[in-house]
């Protein structure tokens, strides 16, 4: 990866969008070399989709419940995980290190929705317990691109 990459990468997190013609205006690059440096970071991995992104509170979402998870269970922590993927509204679920085995992220309409997901956690087999936390209010969310600085990208990522 090397300089143009990372800072197409960075306008793409911070435009919200993939438009050639907006990327020519962010980053100076010609738009024929976006477009072909777009398809290598399709084709590489590092780009896996063209997203749109949804406001999920506009669309009858806006619960967000972080809950951890205490299991003890057999298998393999991807095998867990993948059980507690199938629960509905479960955006993400990370293996973590200390007392909480998981911590899972869940996107729900109401508080109805909510003891639901926590019963069908609690279902789970190697589901120890669970501690919930509604969240009251999202500061902010952001792609993980926007809490760096473009030199700091650029030093890290870029081959020398």
């Amino acid at each position: 990866m090397d300089e143009r990459d990372v800072r197409l990468l960075k306008a793409i997190a911070e435009l919200g969008t993939g438009s050639p013609e907006r990327l020519h205006d962010e980053t100076d690059i010609p738009v024929s070399t976006i477009h072909y440096r777009l398809s290598n970071l399709r084709e590489e991995g590092v780009i896996t989709n063209d997203r749109y992104d949804i406001d999920l509170e506009k669309l009858g979402l806006g619960v967000t419940v972080i809950v951890e998870v205490h299991a003890d269970y057999e298998g393999s922590y991807e095998e867990f995980a993948d059980r507690m993927l199938t629960v509905e509204g479960v955006t993400n679920v990370f293996f973590t290190m200390g007392e909480t085995d998981f911590i899972v992220i869940a996107r729900l309409s109401d508080s109805d929705m909510v003891e639901r997901l926590i019963a069908e956690f609690e279902e789970l087999e190697g589901v120890d317990r669970t501690d919930s936390t509604f969240v009251i209010a999202v500061i902010e969310e952001r792609d993980a691109l926007q809490s760096y600085e473009l030199e700091t990208l650029l030093e890290e990522l870029t081959d020398d």
